[in-house]
């Protein structure tokens, strides 16, 4: 299968909230994401020997992970460092002191997004594989956005550099 250079893959890292991930499917679909990998404890589960999304994605998805290809990694590295030898650009949406602001950014593609844990973020072990970081500003009290809303404005800033 010839690669498409325009690709655009989402990588969830040990996103907790099935209701985050069913919204998640719904906004890479919006947009065209090509395909969403669940990394480490993101929500999925198997079913007579057959991987399945749990019913409560489904749920929030309406029908989007239908839509949207996608898999499920124990060990989301991996699948970044394979992705890097194939030339994608890896991209982590996470407030660290290397954060560049998300509107500065010049992306290429092929490009994953990894967006992390609502709690811990993304974890270093992914931060430490990818090519840069950025961050939503916050101009609040909160630290962070919702995983969900932040994966939203994120994605559809990168998307405009995409076609």
């Amino acid at each position: 299968m010839k690669q498409n250079k325009k690709e655009f893959y989402l990588l969830l890292d040990n996103i907790r909230s099935l209701f985050n991930v069913g919204a998640i499917f719904r906004i890479a679909d919006a947009i065209g994401v090509n395909k969403i990998i669940l990394g480490g404890i993101t929500c999925q589960r198997e079913s007579a020997g057959k991987k399945e999304l749990n019913f409560k994605i489904k749920k929030t998805a309406l029908g989007a992970e239908k839509i949207i290809p996608w898999e499920h990694t124990c060990q989301s590295w991996r699948v970044i460092e394979k992705l890097k030898k194939k030339g994608f650009q890896i991209i982590a949406l996470e407030q660290t002191k290397e954060s560049i602001d998300y509107k500065k950014i010049k992306p290429k593609f092929p490009l994953v997004l990894i967006v992390g844990n609502e709690i811990n973020g993304v974890s270093k072990n992914l931060l430490n594989r990818t090519d840069k970081i950025i961050a939503l500003p916050m101009q609040g009290q909160k630290e962070s956005l919702n995983v969900a809303v932040a994966t939203g404005i994120a994605v559809y800033e990168i998307n405009k550099y995409r076609f």
